[in-house]
């Protein structure tokens, strides 16, 4: 008996909603290893007999019982689904009756509206935000009146993802600012940055974890030193401190904590799209 699980994520839109349960799901049974796969768009028989295959050929190759977490609000492809042998949980299913009872009216089944574009206005904000974020990627830009933050860290410490991911699901406006080599030969703000303090702020690394990621990056060089990584988190550290900016370590934190904390933080009330 294989000790790898087989899981999918099926939907019959983009799957991003069932797959961000079913994988908080996962997470709170440790000692597994998990295999997983996302099938998207299954809104029709062929789709749901084809999904059935895979899910099937996943079970033999690892002789186990497949999990499947799966968000099809057709019956009909739900249940074909469910034919194929594994353990099928419908993660909308514990809501649905409660939420009729108290609203005093039934769901209406249609397919893809967590991510559709079923509001342009919000949608391009987050088109909008997204361009934004890119074009004041690592001081590109420098002009952030129209900015809802400013990131602020040494090179490498997570300040794009965290940006490009603020933008993608709240449509917030983040910029961030590098720490150059001229930034950090003192404990003070850079003088582009003052005007724009509270919207600043700091993230910070373990000076091993940052070493590892620039390796990656640029091998063997001063950049990705031991020592200099040691030198400018501490002085970044500093300047943070000194300044009173708020600050948050991304060694082990998720780009979801993150930007949930960066939020809460610089108190921006954004919903998700």
């Amino acid at each position: 008996m294989s000790s790898i699980r087989p899981v999918f994520y099926v939907s019959d839109g983009t799957g991003i909603t069932v797959e961000t349960i079913g994988h908080s799901m996962l997470t709170q049974f440790t000692g597994f290893s998990f295999v997983t796969g996302r099938i998207a768009f299954v809104d029709s028989p062929a789709a749901a007999e084809e999904a059935v295959r895979r899910i099937r050929e996943a079970g033999e190759q690892h002789q186990a019982r497949p999990i499947v977490f799966h968000s099809i609000v057709d019956p009909v492809i739900a249940a074909t689904v469910a034919d194929s042998g594994a353990l099928t949980l419908d993660v909308f299913a514990p809501f649905i009756g409660p939420m009729e009872n108290e609203l005093g009216a039934p769901r209406h089944s249609r397919v893809g509206q967590a991510h559709g574009m079923v509001n342009f206005d919000t949608y391009h904000r987050r088109i909008n935000a997204m361009n934004f974020a890119l074009s004041h990627d690592d001081g590109i830009a420098v002009n952030y009146d129209e900015a809802d933050l400013i990131l602020v860290a040494v090179s490498r410490a997570g300040k794009t993802p965290t940006c490009v991911y603020l933008a993608l699901h709240y449509g917030i406006r983040a910029a961030n600012y590098p720490l150059t080599d001229e930034d950090l030969e003192t404990d003070r703000l850079p003088p582009r940055l003052r005007p724009y303090r509270r919207k600043l702020f700091g993230l910070t690394i373990d000076p091993e974890r940052l070493h590892q990621i620039r390796q990656e990056r640029r091998p063997n060089s001063r950049y990705a030193q031991l020592d200099t990584c040691r030198r400018e988190v501490a002085v970044a550290e500093a300047m943070f401190k000194a300044e009173r900016i708020p600050t948050l370590s991304t060694t082990h934190t998720s780009i979801e904590e993150i930007a949930s904390k960066v939020m809460t933080t610089l108190g921006l009330q954004r919903e998700m799209y």
